[in-house]
């Protein structure tokens, strides 16, 4: 199945969406708390924690919602417009806080706003990460999918995360009007983009929707069953995650750290905005390079080696405890040629695996696949933010309100380092773990055989639809 340009490029703007309310929130949020707000570090981490777990709870079920929305109209559409439209005002609210509010009632003001945003988002990704198995039918199709995705991801990136702290700056003495201009200005991209992009089967067409029955039953409870499901008789889809989710948390902490990084350590609260330079502009240039490696060597290889590079980059970044200074845009370039990869090869990744579930089981569990990632994803990456805060406390990070000045102690300076370098570093260490026994390989996905997919050397049959494990496939392997 040849992908049409027009294709590509309307599920690639709906990164634009992703990548903003992925980067923004998660480099300003916990600092707009903390030093605008005078919410405790600790207690900022929490609220931004409760928000994501809210994610874990709400997106299996969305997933199913898809899943039936797809049985039933062959489209995945209302939910992403759903998403799109509710997105933009929430995501206003979340940094619309009214002055003279007591810090408490900010947080709780705060929480309410981004955990409605945070719904609205999940509204759109869990049903936009179910579509690559279902727009584009082979492996190296779904390669030159995800990765003009990760090439929009990383302009979004770029966009949010250096012109976001730049609109900030609009407001001059008055930070609370600067972060409303930043919402108001990304509210309206975010919104636009998603609806553009939840046109994309209207133009692609879909591969036909699967025979099976994707969402048996409505109770809630099935749902996460069904989550629970995919966990435990997909090793495929199970170590990805894991790796997936491990390295989510260690750019969750790194990319929270930037702005603490910008202005208890450089000195400079605009130099957030030459981190993100740094950090995504050669991504733009790496992730078609990542493509060509992948294409060559396997995406799983690939991954581990740009996991690999990532490692040595955040490593690297210890040395702003002795010695902050220029020197830190070499290493977080690097960490981001190398962040690029590990964006976009899983996610080239993940479609394969949906479709080889497809193809093996006979069942259609793409949104519910779509809903355990997403939350998968959003909950590393809240979790990333919290480990920032709990090192930050630790450490004796000192809050503060828009209308104070203090000094932080040397120790709270060392725990920003170790959040933007250490942190990081161990994570995707720990990563590789679960990357070294994915067992999908190109011939697993692009079997002309006819005869069955295989995982690992050995055939399954494409016949059961009962939704019980193949008894001879390695997937089920433990």
């Amino acid at each position: 199945m040849t992908l049409a340009r027009g294709t590509v490029a309307r599920y690639a703007v709906g990164s634009v969406g992703t990548g903003g309310f992925g980067t923004l929130p998660g480099l300003v949020l916990v600092f707009y708390l903390t030093d605008t707000l005078g919410v405790a570090a600790g207690v900022a981490g929490l609220l931004v924690t409760a928000a994501k777990v809210w994610d874990v709870l709400v997106d299996p079920v969305i997933g199913a919602a898809s899943d039936r929305e797809r049985a039933t109209t062959g489209r995945r559409r209302r939910l992403m417009v759903a998403g799109g439209v509710a997105l933009p005002l929430f995501f206003l609210l979340t940094f619309a806080v009214p002055a003279g509010l007591a810090p408490a009632a900010s947080a709780l003001w705060v929480l309410g706003a981004f955990l409605l945003a945070a719904t609205a988002f999940s509204l759109f990704q869990v049903p936009y990460i179910a579509l690559p198995a279902e727009i584009a039918g082979t492996y190296d199709a779904r390669t030159r999918l995800l990765t003009a995705r990760v090439v929009v991801l990383s302009a979004a990136i770029l966009l949010f995360g250096g012109g976001g702290p730049a609109l900030r700056e609009l407001g001059g003495d008055d930070e609370r009007l600067g972060y409303l201009v930043m919402a108001a200005a990304a509210a309206l991209v975010l919104g636009a983009a998603m609806l553009v992009s939840s046109t994309v089967e209207r133009s692609a067409g879909a591969l036909a929707a699967p025979t099976g029955d994707p969402a048996p039953g409505h109770h809630v409870l099935t749902h996460y069953r069904d989550g629970v499901a995919l966990l435990r008789t997909s090793r495929p889809f199970r170590t990805l995650l894991a790796a997936f989710v491990l390295q989510a948390l260690a750019t969750g902490a790194m990319l929270a750290a930037a702005q603490y990084v910008a202005t208890w350590v450089l000195r400079d609260t605009a130099a957030v905005t030459f981190l993100f330079v740094a950090l995504v502009g050669p991504a733009l240039v790496c992730t078609p390079l990542w493509g060509r490696v992948a294409r060559r060597v396997g995406k799983e290889r690939a991954f581990g080696l740009a996991s690999a590079v990532f490692l040595v980059a955040a490593l690297a970044l210890v040395g702003l405890a002795w010695a902050p200074g220029a020197w830190v845009y070499v290493p977080v370039a690097a960490a981001g040629g190398a962040y690029s990869g590990m964006q976009a090869l899983p996610m080239a990744m993940l479609p394969d695996v949906i479709a080889h579930d497809a193809r093996t089981r006979g069942t259609g569990r793409a949104g519910t696949f779509g809903g355990v990632w997403t939350a998968g994803e959003t909950t590393g990456m809240a979790l990333g933010t919290t480990l920032l805060t709990a090192v930050l406390a630790a450490t004796g990070y000192v809050a503060s309100t828009d209308v104070q000045s203090v000094t932080q102690p040397a120790s709270a300076v060392v725990g920003v380092v170790a959040g933007f370098s250490v942190v990081p570093a161990l994570l995707v260490a720990l990563s590789l773990v679960p990357l070294a026994r994915y067992p999908l390989r190109r011939a697993d996905i692009d079997d002309d055989g006819g005869g069955g997919d295989t995982v690992g050397g050995e055939k399954s049959d494409p016949t059961d639809t009962t939704g019980r494990a193949p008894t001879t496939t390695a997937q089920e392997n433990p």
